[in-house]
């Protein structure tokens, strides 16, 4: 069985967690499928935006394969680990925007890969949180990092420290989600979100996230200088001179990504 589905709509990707009978905990395999997944998306130039859901309507995922881990020696769960890390930056680095549909339950290693994403819808009956500590163990798949960037310092340690779980009114609160939705219309908010991205220039999309994603970790000047390189990226293009053309017209453009 495959553990990771990856199903292109257009220009949409969505990649769904498929583990139901373990609440779609990542394993080994599904961690090496999902690598596998993120690898052909990231070279893929047809995809302009990709959904990360779950399988089976109880969990987005619960995090690491606990009953896997009971049979790892300490050597294959540090490989684990390492994986799980590489994995979901890999996820953080995609060009295209990406949005985790979170339709269940997050919690570990599941909530470490929405903090990956760039936006993260909720269902408003789903809990989650960081509850590594509860385990003895902490966040080891960046959630230790991502977390404090969204939340603060304080709060991150607040929520880390307590192995707390949110629901999802609280998760928006404190800014850990970008917005929650009911079961009846979750899938509705998802994309509506995706598809007033997906309207837009496709090589700004990916500049303006690159230009983001970069000046944050650096200085204002510094940002200032990588968001003038990117906005020089789309000068040249086809789509910008669609744009103004269409502009013209008094009709939406047709963007081609060129």
């Amino acid at each position: 069985m495959q553990t990771i589905l990856v199903e292109q709509k257009g220009h949409l990707a969505i990649v769904t967690l498929n583990r139901t009978a373990s609440l779609n905990a990542f394993n080994w395999d599904m961690l090496l499928e999902l690598e596998q997944a993120a690898e052909a998306l990231r070279i893929n130039p047809d995809v302009r935006a990709v959904i990360f859901t779950g399988a089976g309507g109880k969990a987005f995922s619960v995090g690491a394969d606990l009953k896997e881990r009971k049979t790892l020696n300490e050597a294959q769960v540090k490989r684990n680990v390492y994986k799980i890390g590489e994995v979901f930056s890999a996820i953080e680095a995609l060009p295209q925007p990406t949005i985790a549909a979170m339709n269940g339950h997050a919690f570990g290693g599941g909530m470490e890969l929405a903090l990956a994403c760039d936006f993260r819808v909720v269902q408003d009956d789903a809990l989650m949180g960081l509850t590594e500590t509860s385990l003895a163990i902490i966040p080891g798949a960046g959630g230790t990092q991502r977390l404090p960037r969204l939340v603060g310092e304080s709060k991150a340690l607040e929520l880390i420290l307590t192995a707390k779980r949110l629901t999802a009114t609280q998760a928006e609160a404190c800014g850990m989600v970008t917005r929650t939705a009911p079961k009846e219309t979750f899938m509705e908010e998802v994309m509506n979100l995706t598809n007033a991205i997906l309207s837009n220039g496709p090589i700004a999309l990916v500049q303006a996230k690159y230009a983001v994603k970069t000046g944050m970790n650096t200085d204002l000047h510094t940002g200032l200088q990588i968001e003038r390189k990117a906005y020089e990226q789309t000068i040249p293009t086809e789509d910008r001179a669609e744009a103004l053309i269409a502009f013209g017209e008094k009709r939406k453009p047709v963007f081609k990504g060129k």
